[in-house]
């Protein structure tokens, strides 16, 4: 087959011919030919270059679709519409917020990256005896450990490790308080792990219900409480009318007082939550129904959840401005994300991912968004109240952290050896709480972090 004939013809540099497939052609000229087609090619190139330049500098908002469900814990019927809203509204939150809850300067913890990091975790199942067994991964045969191998390392700073004589050195004689769920006990196990590897903890005070609780770490006589109070304001259960069903009422204008009449004894209190709040509720103020979440076969007010949690955290961050005796530091830990992908926590939902997310692979939207949303909010109106009465309101952001993390959770191994019998079998797995030790040390490492900058 004869070679094709080319023929090359350059619109804006002349009209150049050449056969380059021809040995016996001009040599000059095609090397003339040859010049005149690079120096266009490098100028037609400058435009591009300077267009990519701009758009690589720019921030980048996020559009990538995540396929786990954001509520967890309900059916769609019981939730409220969310908004979403990507990584760059979120971001503009953060620096919303930032001017009252950092002094210049410093570093904004709250966005980063998890990296690899080979040194491990502070402690194990048998060097720290305060993990729940739910959260017992390791001790439950969990057979991954990566998950143990990364650290948050914010954007332009370093975040350093957590360093438990530290901590304990700031606390001397000090009681500091977590308020809230289950998900606030799991973060204060941590603690009491991370710590205990300096100071061996007593367990001093323990409910029957297991849920109200103190440890000591006598050398230092710094006391560690937890609290258990996951609406932050009046609950009961009451049963529903001709029914042997119980329905739960919230009073959205009475704090509970199993948190608030302790205020007076606590040098430092953090509060968290926000999960709860999905559940099927009546509302109430004045002990007067003003509207319900998720009430089907009544004619109260569809309110939503949303409406009771920032009724639930204003009147929180009330009580404490207000109390007279409380002279403390009051933290804002933010909420946390769940995991569950492929269904619900009670259908089927698991979280079989053994690495983090990288940034542009999972955006903030939903349920998520506008919990933190509300948490945001009220907490500035807060941290403004409490300035004007001498007292001082810090947010520890963990939920961009938090959400990069779906591998930190117990998923199957909630139990123990839950495929010890059968490696096929249908377990509930749990992608709300976290594996101890896990991801969540690092909000420790958040935590101390913020001490560090008081004391300055």
């Amino acid at each position: 087959m004869k070679p094709p004939h080319h023929n090359t013809q350059i619109n804006g540099v002349g009209n150049c011919k050449g056969n380059f497939s021809h040995p016996h052609g001009d040599w000059n000229a095609f090397l003339f030919q040859r010049r005149h087609l690079f120096i266009w090619f490098l100028a037609a190139l400058i435009p591009f270059a300077v267009v990519r330049s701009y758009f690589s500098h720019s921030p980048a908002v996020y559009q990538v679709e995540t396929s786990h469900e954001e509520a967890s814990v309900q059916t769609p019927d019981e939730r409220s519409t969310p908004v979403p809203i990507l990584n760059s509204t979120r971001d503009s939150w953060v620096g919303h917020n930032s001017s009252a809850i950092s002094q210049d300067g410093d570093c904004d913890l709250s966005t980063g990256d998890w990296i690899p990091d080979p040194s491990g975790p502070f402690y194990t199942n048998v060097t720290c005896r305060a993990i729940q067994e739910h959260q017992n991964c390791m001790k439950h045969g969990r057979p991954d450990t990566d998950y143990l191998h990364w650290r948050w390392r914010p954007r332009s700073c370093e975040l350093p490790r957590f360093n438990a004589s530290s901590f304990l050195e700031l606390m001397r004689g000090k009681i500091l308080a977590f308020v809230g769920d289950s998900i606030g006990r799991n973060h204060m196990q941590s603690l009491v792990c991370l710590l205990s590897q300096v100071d061996d903890a007593r367990d001093i005070y323990k409910d029957e219900t297991d849920k109200f609780r103190r440890w000591l770490f006598p050398s230092y006589n710094f006391t560690l409480a937890v609290l258990w109070s996951p609406f932050l304001v009046k609950e009961m259960t009451k049963k529903i009318e001709g029914s042997a069903s119980e329905q739960l009422h919230l009073y959205l204008d009475i704090a509970d007082k199993k948190w608030t009449s302790q205020l007076h004894e606590f040098d430092i209190v953090l509060l968290s939550g926000g999960q709860w709040f999905l559940k099927a509720a009546i509302y109430l103020e004045k002990d007067e129904v003003i509207g319900c979440h998720y009430c089907p076969g009544t004619n109260f007010t569809q309110l939503g959840f949303y409406f009771a949690y920032r009724k639930a955290l204003r009147l929180a961050f009330k009580s404490i401005n207000t109390s007279p005796d409380y002279k403390g530091l009051t933290f804002l830990r933010t909420f946390t994300p769940d995991h569950f992908e492929n269904g619900r926590w009670d259908n089927g939902g698991t979280c079989e991912r053994t690495v983090p997310y990288k940034n542009n692979e999972i955006v903030m939207e939903g349920m998520n968004t506008e919990m933190y949303k509300i948490q945001l909010e009220e907490f500035e109106k807060a941290a403004k109240d409490g300035a004007a009465r001498g007292l001082k309101f810090r947010l520890i952001d963990t939920t961009w952290a938090s959400l990069l993390r779906p591998d930190g959770h117990p998923g199957p191994y909630r139990y123990s050896h839950p495929f010890a019998k059968d490696k096929n079998a249908k377990v509930q797995n749990d992608c709300l709480h976290w594996c101890l030790p896990g991801p969540i040390d690092a909000w420790n490492e958040f935590l101390l972090e913020m001490l560090k900058r008081e004391s300055m």
